[in-house]
């Protein structure tokens, strides 16, 4: 379930980047820009394959205490880019003005339009390949398995999503969809730092006192549900002390930056006197004046 949710939300953000682009683009009639965001794309999708197998070639090569301390590092990297990839987006609501700024910047280069939009999409969508490499592999680590048919619905979800949107022009709730895919990660990067933590004790980097409870016997950690906890949440049946600490820790201290975050637009909204409201199709911000075009996925609105 945990793959689900990250290759969704990654993939979900991968193909906003490029709907966004491709509306853009469209938009100041630079078609041909059209086949640099595309090559862009597919680069960065073979660059993620292939850092993918590299990262996995680094594994192989080590053993033993260094193999521990190394995937220890890894989950407590990946758990700190998740915590900030979702406080990130509770606070940037406005993605496409972002983009769509760094895009107009390159078309203005008419010399190097081509070459700019092939790095914009592909700087933009191999950082989401990335993130997704480490992620998966913290959840591999903790888990012990990995569901290529988890990570593969999750794809394949968020694709249809995108297509929804910057194809058909379809009211695609992304505010609600984040929103829970945001507190349900919370909840995995959570159980990527205390994991990693018990990476770090089995390298004697951090003292081991014994487990503070043992449930295993009410719920099984290699159970069907037990399994599905562990994914999902973070379960551990005995954990240390340290580990547990680490663990609530974490998922305060993001909870607590991911709602903060979430309620910056509310009160920039409440006292903003242009009364800015969001679109219903994607939730970019959109002017109150009458009917118009969202920017991001051209939704006619009317939110007079």
């Amino acid at each position: 379930m945990a793959e689900l949710l990250i290759t969704f939300k990654e993939t979900l953000e991968a193909a906003l980047i490029i709907g966004i682009l491709f509306t853009f683009i469209a938009k100041t009639g630079k078609d041909y820009l059209k086949t640099s965001v595309f090559g862009g794309l597919t680069s960065a999708i073979v660059a993620s394959i292939v850092f993918a197998i590299f990262f996995q070639l680094v594994l192989g090569g080590f053993t033993g205490k260094t193999e521990a301390i190394f995937e220890g590092v890894v989950m407590i990297v990946a758990a700190v880019l998740l915590s900030s990839m979702i406080v990130w987006m509770a606070r940037n609501k406005n993605v496409s003005e972002s983009l769509e700024n760094q895009a107009s910047a390159v078309i203005e280069n008419k010399k190097n339009a081509a070459r700019g939009m092939f790095l914009l999409a592909f700087v933009s969508v191999f950082r989401e390949g990335i993130e997704t490499v480490l992620f998966l592999y913290g959840i591999f680590i903790k888990d012990s398995n990995l569901s290529i048919i988890s990570s593969l619905v999750g794809i394949l979800i968020a694709i249809i999503i995108g297509y929804s949107i910057f194809i058909q022009g379809k009211r695609v709730p992304l505010k609600t969809f984040f929103n829970i895919t945001s507190v349900l990660l919370i909840f995995v990067a959570a159980g990527l730092v205390s994991y990693g933590i018990h990476e770090f004790e089995e390298a004697g980097l951090v003292p081991y006192y014994g487990p503070i409870w043992d449930i295993n016997y009410l719920l099984n950690e290699k159970s069907t549900i037990g399994v599905f906890a562990k994914g999902l949440f973070g379960y551990n049946g005995n954990p240390s002390a340290i580990e547990a600490i680490a663990y609530l820790l974490t998922f305060a201290s993001v909870s607590y930056l991911w709602s903060q975050a979430s309620a910056i637009p509310q009160k920039i909204q409440k006292n903003n006197p242009i009364n800015n409201d969001s679109c219903p199709s994607c939730f970019e911000d959109v002017s109150k004046k009458g009917q118009v075009k969202c920017s991001n996925c051209n939704y006619e609105l009317d939110l007079s």
